[in-house]
């Protein structure tokens, strides 16, 4: 509001309007411009820093989740955490991939669109090396992915995708479904060029390979949970969970955790000759003997001795010590 004028003021106004005098030359409109805040219109703003944090606290759950999934997975060791977090333009984030990419386009049902994961090629490509059992390496020069290759990354991501919703319990109760995986960034105008999305860097670390994990969450999927995506709230949120039943929530959340457990009859190593002449009938020499206790691996944790056996008529192992000093086993 503009300052009141005087009494001399407004008698002056009075005057020079009755002698058909300019009003403008007495009085000189003052604008505060202390509160003003410069607005791009060309880039508006549709994610606050609270909201952008909000969902950096969501992922960095997901990471450690994924991370310790990706670690036995794999059998190597994987980190991942949130690097960053901020609001772009969606035409700044496809000009940034590269070709060829790993793009999934994730369904974030209930809510409507498409949500991107792009997973850095060198990272694809280590782990796919781990899967097939080599060390881990990402390639030095980029090329297409097979059919096959495909296939692995696909079911890597599923496997992933499974621990988004509890992250996200306190928001939303999500169910992100894969729709396809692409390679080539140009099939992935999900969205308008200028439309704003919000970007989440996740990086990852599988053995010695780096790269990264970006999630983009374009704001018309965000749209109809923005009021939610505030720390108040998801603290909140979360304590009321932690206040109910904390202790059951966590034993029901380890319970249906899955592990890996493998039973090691034994080992040995053949020449690449020999094992493409395998034939029927062939015999193997390994390194343990018919009455040597099996070595169970929880991960790729010796943890168990045990000996083999049948129950209900299908092979089992029976427990018979447990390995207190615990020893990694490398893939």
């Amino acid at each position: 509001m503009g300052d009141i004028l005087s009494q001399a003021e407004i008698d002056a106004l009075l005057n020079q309007l009755t002698s058909g005098g300019d009003a403008e030359t007495i009085i000189t409109p003052v604008v505060d411009v202390k509160d003003a805040r410069r607005y791009d219109f060309a880039n508006p703003n549709k994610f606050n820093k609270d909201q952008l944090r909000t969902l950096e606290n969501i992922f960095d759950n997901y990471a450690r989740q994924v991370s310790s999934f990706l670690t036995g997975y794999l059998r190597t060791a994987t980190t991942l955490e949130v690097a960053s977090s901020e609001q772009i333009m969606y035409r700044d984030f496809n000009v940034a991939l590269s070709n060829p990419a790993v793009l999934a386009m994730v369904e974030f049902h209930p809510l409507k669109g498409t949500v991107i994961v792009d997973m850095s090629t060198n990272i694809a490509y280590a782990i796919i090396d781990r899967i097939l059992g080599g060390p881990g390496f990402g390639l030095k020069k980029l090329r297409d992915f097979s059919e096959i290759e495909k296939i692995l990354l696909e079911r890597v991501i599923l496997q992933m995708l499974n621990y988004l919703p509890e992250p996200w319990e306190n928001v939303l109760t999500v169910k992100p479904r894969l729709e396809k995986i692409e390679t080539n960034s140009q099939f992935a105008q999900i969205i308008g060029p200028t439309e704003m999305v919000a970007l989440v860097v996740l990086s990852i670390k599988v053995g010695s390979s780096e790269g990264t994990i970006n999630i983009c969450l374009p704001h018309l999927v965000m749209e109809p949970i923005m009021d939610k995506l505030y720390t108040k709230f998801w603290y909140i949120q979360r304590d009321e969970v932690s206040k109910e039943n904390y202790r059951g929530h966590l034993e029901d959340q380890l319970e249906r955790t899955l592990v890996p457990v493998t039973a090691l009859v034994g080992k040995t190593n053949i020449m690449v000759t020999d094992f493409i002449n395998l034939q029927v009938g062939d015999i193997i020499k390994l390194d343990s003997y018919y009455n040597s206790d099996m070595r169970v691996m929880v991960g790729n944790m010796l943890k168990f001795n045990a000996k083999p056996g049948i129950s209900r008529g299908k092979n089992a192992i029976q427990i018979t010590s447990l390995i207190e000093k615990e020893a990694y086993l490398n893939g």
